[in-house]
Order: C-alpha cells, then structure tokens, then sequence
C-alpha cells in the first residue's frame, strides 16, 4: 500500500504541459505568437486572391477613394447597405482597417498579409492569457490550448486570406471583451448574494468592445452571450454556498441575483438595440442567395434541410478533429444533401450531438467537479460564434467556410486540452508520456499543414488549382479556376473546365455564359447566350454578351431590346450602357444615345470607361471641348488609362494642336508599347518632319513587334524620306516577300527606284 501511495504522489508532482505548476513566467504568452507566426510566414508573399480583389482592390471605400462616411453606409464589397443587391455584410471597421493599409503602405499586398499575421500572433498570446486568468488554474494547459489554437490548419484561410482579417480581428475584440466583462465583474467580495459590478467603466468598455466586434465580423455579437453566461455559471455559482436556502421565501433568492439581473438587463438592453441598428443599416431587405451558395436552405423537403443543416454541424466538426482537407470553397457538390434517415452520415450527426449533450449535462450537473470551467467555457467558444453560421436563425450565403471557425476552434482547444490533460492524470506514467507525445506530434503535424496550405494562398493560380485538385466534384472551383484562365488568355483550358462545370452542374448559367465568350462561332455562341438566359432570364452579363453578338449581325432592334434589359437588371453594370449608347449613336438616334451616357455615367460614377467613351461620343458629335473634360475625368478615375490618352492625342491632332497631341500620346506610349499606341506617335513625328524621332521610334517598335507589316513598312518609308534608300529598300523586299498581296510595299519600291532614278540623273 505504502509503494501504491508512493507511486501516486509521484503522479502527481511530476511536472509536464498538462499539470499544474509554477509560473511559467512572460514568455509563456510569447510563445504561441512566435509559433503562430512562424506557421504563417509564408503567407506573407502571397497576392490579393479570390475574395480579396473584391473587397480590397475593387472597393472604393477600401482603397480609401470616397468619403469616409461612405464606409458606414456600405456593405463589405462596396455596395449601399440598403441596396437590394446588397450581401447585407455590415463591417465598417474591418473596412477601415484595409483603407489603413492603403493610406500607409498603399496596395501592397505584403502589408496586408503581414497585420492579419500579426493579428493572428495577438489572439494566440491574448488566449493564452484568457485561458490562463479564467479557464485553466494555471498557465501549463492554458499554453498548450493556445499553441494549439496557433497552429491549427483551419485558421489558413482566415490568416493567409486578407479578407479573412475580419474573423482574426473580430476575434480579438471578442477576446477582450470577455476579459473586460469578467474583469469588471467582483471576485472576492464576501456577500450573501451575486458578484455585483466592481468596475462600471469595465462593463462599458467589454459592451464597446463587443459592439466593435460585431462591426469587424458579425459573429463578434455573440461574446454577449458568452458573458452572461460565463457570469451565471461562473461567477455567480461561486456564492451560491452563501445564498438562502430554497426553504427561505423567493424574494431573499430574487433580491440575491439582483446584481446578476442588472448586468444582464443592461447587456440585453444594449443587444437589442444594436440588433435593432444592424436591422435598419440593411434597408429592410435581407441578403439574396442563390441555390448555389446553400443548396439545402432551397430544398422544398423539410427533413433535406434538418437533416443536413444537422450534418453539417458534424461536418466542421471534423474540420476542427481532422483538418486533412482544406479548401477555398466548398460549394456546388462538395456536400450532397441528406434526403433519409438511413444516409449513413447521420451516424457522425449522432456522435456529435451526444457528445455535445454529454458535455452541456456535465456542465448543468456537476458544478462541483473538477473541469466544470473548463468544459463550460470551451463549449461557450465553441458553440455560440457558430451560431449565426449554422443557419438557426437565417440562411447564410455558404454550405461550409473554413474562415467561420476562426473563433469556434478556440473552445475546441479548450476541450481538446482538457481531455487530454484529465487523460494524463488518470493514465500510468507510460501512459501520460504517450499522452505528451502524442500532443507534441499533433502540434507539429498541425504545424506542417498550416505550412503547406499557407503555399495554396499565395497566388491566385495555386489557391484555385488547389480547389480542383482538393475537391473535383465540386462545380465551384472548376468554374473559379476556369476564370483564371479566361483572364489569362488560355482560353482552351478555360474551356475544358467551363465544360467540366457544366457536367457536375448543367444549371450553371454563368458557366454557359463565358462559354459563349470564349467561342468563336457566333451561333454557338448565341446558343450559349440563349440557353444561360433561359435558366436565368436576369443574367444581366448574358443579355448583355447576347445584345452585342446581335448587334454585329446588324439585329439592331433585338440588340437594343436585350441590351435595355441587361441594364433592366444590371443598372450599375457600365460597359451595358456604352454599347446601347454606341448602338443608338450609329442609327443617329443622338439625344437618346446622350441620356443613355448620362444615365450611365450617374448610375456608374467610378467608371473611367464609360466616362472614355462618352468623350467618343461627343467627338463624333461635335463636342470637342466637352469631350476633353470627360477624357480627363476618365484619367483622374484611372491614371493609367492609355486609351483616354490615345484619345486626347488624336483629339488635339484633329485641332492642330501637335505639341499638346505629343504629350498625351508620349503619356500613352509610357504605359503600353502597344501597336495601337505606336503608330499614331510615330505618324505623328512623320507629318510633321521629325524625322529622327520617327526612326527611333519605329525601329523600337519594330523590335517588339518584328512580324508587324504596319510597323516595318512605316519604318521603310521614313528611311526613304531620311535617304536611306539601301536599308528602306532591303527592308521592303523582305515585308514584300512575307506578305506578297502588300501593295504599299510595291508602291513604296516604286517611289524608292524612282528617287534612285532622279540621283543618278542628277549625277
């Protein structure tokens, strides 16, 4: 019995990562930032990929382009909050945040990922304190919940996705809201009745700062929740020993949780009506998703939709156990449906509601018991953010985001370190050395993932070549990765994977429609068009590809019907109202092509090419004057816009006005060597007998375009008018012999021989 005992207390005085110690000292919440860090360092040369580009690049109120008021107006993406087209996702502060990148460090995309790495390395450290203050008795486990947390490959697209700085910063503020509530809260007072409020400017800076969150992320709301209870459970079950008995009248028990019932007056008081302003920012209208984006939330079938909303809780679930794979997107056939009882996925929605319910019982029946805290705020981190989610209460526009278990994973930690350490403590001393093993082999094994997937963000290419490889089925990241190559010219790997799409899901209308773009014949690509717009009549991009494609076959008036429809559903879609503007200019229809502009240019203030083509307009209309100005407005909307400049330069050609033509077409010539933007400088120089200039120019131009008859054949003319006959003729004879149907080659010889003719006359 003596060695039994011996043995025991030998268990439990021996140290490690899961048992109580001493203090650890300060580097304990260094720690988790450094390996936080270290696991995202690769993130930090990544570009602006998927979402980003939108929220970021394209987004006005993020590049810091338009009043500040307007980022309080409007959604994350740019759009008026109480546009009905709006995603309704309300995040002024994260939209500031981006907009202080800008203002410091300009569109560099490396600062970018460097504060949301730098954040990440905050939440890490800032939950180990958490833990360490109002979870865990000590430091030991807290640390080894937030290096878990810093580690975990879920964070990848919250971290190494720039707009995921919205679930890492909303994070944060949750974090420090809940430690200013409990902060605020009294500890130690020796009262027969709840903790009151030992701080007022505490409580009112955890309810700022849970309202700050809320405006990063909107499941920054739920620390309200997760407060008010913690108190309840926590903190108020601490008196309870000092409380009246139940045989004593109810009101000594009601006057005893007065204090209790004034915080969570206040903090509910405070909900509603922040609630109540989240509800009126968005216009009365709630966001539109398509079936796409949650296919069960349309599924007509009640026990569809229970049965997977249900699973899909067991789904990221599984994403936080085993984070084996990881993508951008899980859409479109990554997750079919649940249709019967019988589908075998049940069984892990079965796993993980018992053991959820397991873990809520022992929360509510075994207050005294050691780890009663430690389940109950874990299940609190993990549970409540995931609410808004999980499709409870509203459809969200997502089957799965792994960005949205940012703030969920922090209760798994909780928990996974919980276990593992009641795991340890019962466990022989060969037991909890592989219990410590095994920790340290997650961690690294966690590590060496968050590594590896970090490397899928850093361009767009890898992170969407990822998708497929990770999720072929999945309809989605085909047609994303489909894109890509559209954008970068490779039209027939475009192709093959708009096909793909179209094959894992034939109601795709946008798919048909690029399709339709991508295809040179125009009666399949009409049949595209038709067939996109007959599963979508609203497709705003395909009555406007259609009215185009019409529109060169000379079908002029169902062109314009189709192109008055486009912008029927497609108001703030730019390119819709230059087209039936030029269309109506062509039939002469002058005052309507100018509303059809103006209208444009009032619908779409940020467009530098409606503004360019306008300008066109009122060239061929005989507005020169008020065409300068919206050329120049296109220019200020866009600096780099050539072809606003090419149009000045022949503007002030047509005037006379060569020296002011020079300028813009030098300006023009500085941001692209194209052929476009050569020739007329170049003619420009020829006409008016600058000569030298022409040469230089020409022989340039010829360098970077040497198959290009223009270039080569003007470059001939302007040796022949310098007297280098020898080389203009040479030259000739070789345009001549790699386009014999050139007239202007042999007309060019002609005049060379002739002038060789008149010389030698003269000699």
């Amino acid at each position: 019995m003596k060695d039994d005992g011996h043995k025991a207390g030998l268990r439990r005085t021996r140290n490690s990562l899961f048992t109580k110690g001493g203090d650890l000292g300060a580097w304990t919440f260094a720690l988790p930032a450094l390996v936080a860090g270290l696991c995202f360092a690769k993130s930090l040369f990544g570009e602006f990929v998927h979402d980003d580009i939108w929220a970021i690049l394209n987004n006005p109120d993020s590049r810091g382009e338009t009043n500040l008021s307007s980022v309080f107006r409007n959604d994350f993406w740019g759009k008026a909050m109480n546009d009905n087209t709006s995603h309704k996702s309300y995040r002024p502060l994260c939209v500031l945040s981006f907009r202080m990148n800008v203002h410091l460090w300009g569109l560099d995309p490396f600062y970018f990922h460097m504060v949301n790495v730098v954040l990440h390395c905050l939440v890490s450290s800032l939950l180990c304190y958490v833990c360490s203050r109002t979870v865990f008795e000590d430091r030991r486990p807290a640390l080894g919940a937030a290096l878990l947390f810093a580690v975990h490959p879920v964070h990848t697209e919250a971290v190494a996705g720039i707009v995921g700085r919205a679930d890492v910063l909303a994070c944060l503020l949750f974090l420090l809201a809940f430690l200013s509530y409990i902060r605020s809260v009294e500890m130690d007072a020796a009262t027969d009745c709840f903790p009151g409020i030992r701080s007022p400017f505490l409580l009112l800076l955890s309810l700022l700062l849970g309202t700050c969150a809320m405006l990063v992320k909107e499941t920054g709301i739920t620390v309200f929740g997760v407060c008010l209870v913690y108190d309840l459970q926590v903190l108020c079950l601490r008196r309870l020993k000092r409380l009246p008995s139940l045989e004593r009248p109810v009101k000594d028990l009601w006057a005893a949780a007065v204090p209790f019932l004034r915080r969570a007056a206040l903090v509910s008081c405070h909900v509603m009506v922040v609630l109540g302003f989240r509800v009126h920012i968005m216009g009365g209208s709630m966001p539109l998703f398509s079936e796409q984006d949650n296919p069960a939330s349309f599924s007509p079938y009640i026990l569809t939709r229970f049965l997977t909303f249900l699973y899909l809780l067991a789904f990221n679930a599984c994403l936080l156990l085993s984070p084996i794979t990881l993508c951008y997107d899980w859409q479109v056939g990554s997750i079919p449906l649940l249709h019967s009882l019988w589908d075998r996925r049940n069984l892990e929605t079965l796993v993980l509601l018992v053991v959820l319910l397991s873990l809520g019982l022992h929360c509510l029946v075994a207050r005294k018991r050691t780890g009663h805290r430690e389940v109950l705020v874990g299940l609190l981190f993990l549970v409540f953010p995931f609410i808004p989610a999980s499709n409870l209460f509203f459809r969200v526009g997502f089957v799965v985001a792994e960005r949205v278990l940012y703030m969920p994973s922090m209760g798994f930690c909780i928990l996974c370190v919980y276990g593992m350490r009641a795991l340890y403590i019962r466990s022989s001393p060969r037991g909890s050395s592989a219990i410590i093993f095994s920790f340290f082999l997650l961690l690294l094994l966690f590590s060496w993932k968050s590594v590896s997937q970090s490397k899928c963000w850093q361009s767009r290419e890898s992170l969407f070549r990822s998708g497929v490889q990770t999720l072929p089925h999945n309809a989605k990241v085909h047609y994303n990765y489909a894109n890509f190559l559209k954008d970068q010219n490779r039209k027939q790997e475009a192709v093959n994977h708009y096909r793909t799409v179209l094959r894992l899901y034939p109601q795709h209308s946008s798919a048909l429609n690029n399709l339709g773009t991508l295809t040179t014949n125009a009666t399949a690509a009409e049949e595209y068009y038709r067939k996109a717009l007959a599963i979508s009549p609203q497709h705003s991009r395909a009555l406007f590809n259609l009215g185009n494609l019409l529109r060169t076959q000379g079908r002029n008036e169902e062109a314009e019907l189709r192109l008055k429809e486009s912008l029927l559903y497609g108001p703030y879609f730019a390119d819709a109202y230059s087209s039936l503007g030029s269309l109506l200019a062509d039939q002469k229809r002058q005052q309507e092509a100018e509303e059809v502009y103006m209208t444009g240019i009032k619908n779409c203030p940020d467009s530098s090419d409606l503004q360019n083509n306008y300008g066109v307009f009122l060239v061929d209309f005989g507005a020169p004057q008020k065409a300068v100005s919206h050329y120049l407005l296109a220019l200020q909307l866009r600096p780099n816009h050539h072809v606003a400049m090419l149009n000045l330069g022949r503007l002030y050609r047509s005037l006379n006005q060569n020296r002011e033509a020079e300028k813009w077409y030098k300006k023009a010539l500085q941001i692209s060597r194209d052929i476009d933007v050569i020739t007329p400088l170049g003619a420009l120089y020829y006409n008016t007998g600058k000569y030298d200039e022409a040469l230089r120019l020409y022989k340039e131009a010829v360098g970077l375009h040497q198959e290009n008859v223009l270039l080569r054949l003007s470059l001939a003319q302007v040796q022949a008018v310098m007297g280098q006959s020898n080389e203009a003729e040479t030259l000739t004879h070789r345009i001549a012999a790699d386009a014999p149907d050139c007239i202007e080659c042999y007309r060019l010889l002609s005049a060379i021989y002739s002038k060789q003719g008149e010389i030698y006359q003269r000699l």
